[in-house]
């Protein structure tokens, strides 16, 4: 079943018109025609049968049939990944999505190569991302903040998991061992990593938990999708 991400609020017997992207990978790429019926979610109103009512030149109207699940969500789990090249942060923003991330939150850091990011094709990454994996919301892909920014406007009780490429800290499994869940982070420097400054101010918040992923060094998305496994098999929802 192919399924869709709308921003549209969900209700019986609704159509709604479809992005023109949306159209063209329903009627082009994945021929279906009017009749055929789809899944549609929208992060609020769980997942919907819908059929298409209309397929032509001027774009594709869904038909809302009915509720098919009820909304659920994963962990509150957030991920803070520096900016790093493009393709390579693409990658983390796929793998996030699918590894239940709620969040991606870009930060900027002393050894960021670069400050900025194509928020809007990152977003569309998270969301196709989405509905390949069967999860009912799509992550958000928020604007980028420098460190201290990040650090200054920390919202308790989310925790931070520090991932420190020093190598002098605990592996993630022992380091997350008698841990709550609850709302956490997890934290990605960039490929240069973190300058000696950013590792003391990190290490001092009470807040912050700092672990290493092991004695290799790991390039940026490769620790991304690393952390977030050994963070949801310790506390997310892999374990059962």
């Amino acid at each position: 079943m192919i399924r869709l991400f709308l921003s549209h609020d969900l209700v019986a017997g609704v159509r709604v018109d479809l992005e023109p992207e949306q159209s063209r990978y329903l009627a082009v790429v994945m021929r279906r025609g009017a009749g055929d019926e789809i899944e549609v979610f929208n992060g609020r109103d769980g997942a919907w049968r819908a059929r298409l009512s209309t397929v032509g030149k001027r774009g594709v109207t869904l038909e809302l049939l009915d509720q098919t699940a009820p909304q659920s969500q994963g962990p509150d789990l957030d991920l803070i990944i520096a900016i790093v090249k493009r393709t390579r942060l693409e990658t983390i923003v796929e793998k996030a999505a699918e590894l239940g991330a709620r969040r991606v939150r870009l930060v900027v850091t002393e050894r960021t190569n670069a400050e900025h990011a194509r928020l809007p094709r990152l977003q569309v990454i998270a969301v196709e991302a989405a509905e390949q994996t069967g999860r009912l919301d799509a992550p958000q892909v928020l604007e980028a903040v420098k460190l201290p920014s990040l650090i200054a406007g920390w919202e308790a009780p989310r925790r931070l998991l520090f991932c420190d490429e020093a190598g002098d800290a605990p592996p993630v499994a022992q380091a997350l061992s008698g841990a709550a869940a609850g709302p956490w982070a997890v934290l990605i420097g960039p490929e240069g990593g973190f300058s000696p400054g950013e590792r003391e101010a990190l290490r001092g918040l009470d807040f912050a938990i700092p672990a290493s992923l092991g004695p290799r060094i790991l390039r940026a998305d490769t620790a991304a999708i690393s952390a977030l496994t050994l963070w949801q098999a310790s506390l997310g929802d892999w374990r059962g």
